[in-house]
């Protein structure tokens, strides 16, 4: 099955479902939103659909603040003979990031702090089990300087 593509922009005041974009020799020149047609500047940023939704079905697109969570987990303890002597408990967590696009595919990006020190972390958003959207870069950027802190 092939992904849907579409767009959004932010045109500087919300974000807004993109009806039409032009090219000029590969480059985006305009969009065309139900309150905006014009060339594409800095106070215009257009962002893909991603072909995924989140758990409660919003769709995803570049620029997606996501909420992200693995549950806890019990994985075997095993003897050298390969039989199962007890188990040991993973502890789930959750955590925020920005869905981006690298080379050709969309990807999760955030910081994990270890040990006191930040760790950029990045991966195929395929990868993901439990995520949910909630909010963007442009709307709500502020959930991501609260998990920075």
């Amino acid at each position: 099955m092939m992904r849907e593509i579409k767009f959004r922009a932010w045109d500087g005041e919300r974000l807004r479902q993109v009806w039409g974009l032009s090219w000029i020799d590969g480059e985006l020149d305009a969009v065309n939103t139900p309150k905006y047609h014009g060339p594409v500047d800095e106070d215009v940023e257009v962002m893909q659909y991603a072909g995924l939704t989140d758990k409660n079905g919003v769709e995803i697109y570049e620029g997606d603040i996501l909420k992200v969570w693995h549950e806890d987990e019990y994985v075997p303890y095993r003897d050298s003979g390969g039989g199962i002597i007890d188990y040991d408990r993973e502890e789930g967590f959750s955590q925020i990031g920005v869905v981006g696009v690298t080379g050709c595919s969309f990807d999760y990006k955030t910081t994990k702090t270890i040990s006191g020190k930040h760790e950029e972390i990045h991966m195929p958003i395929d990868w993901l089990n439990n995520y949910e959207v909630v909010g963007n870069i442009y709307e709500n950027a502020n959930l991501l300087n609260e998990t920075e802190a």
